[in-house]
């Protein structure tokens, strides 16, 4: 399984991030056929107390690599891509990797 992990810096403006990523991105998100699971993550900061590195993290998983490719180059992918720079005001970090299950 591969997984797309987008982390995102922390907002300029936390509400407005919330009620955009809330009302806009994750229905846009939604459009994306192929996307076998998606995650979402809010950090509350660190085990000692402190503010966590990044404000938020969306985990993207697929089936297969030629199926996040297929799903990412996409339209309904590509406008999704386009829109994180409508909101993403604290930066976004986008990492690939394959899922390794251990029991």
């Amino acid at each position: 399984m591969q997984k797309i992990t987008v982390l995102y810096g922390h907002p300029t403006d936390p509400e407005a991030f919330e009620k955009y990523y809330k009302k806009n991105h994750l229905p846009l998100t939604a459009t994306m056929k192929g996307v076998a699971r998606l995650e979402l993550t809010k950090f509350l900061g660190t085990p000692d107390g402190h503010k966590a590195e990044y404000y938020r993290m969306a985990e993207l998983y697929f089936s297969t690599p030629q199926q996040m490719q297929e799903t990412m180059g996409s339209p309904e992918g590509q406008a999704t891509v386009l829109d994180l720079s409508n909101f993403a005001t604290g930066g976004v970090n986008v990492i690939i990797g394959t899922v390794e299950n251990v029991k």
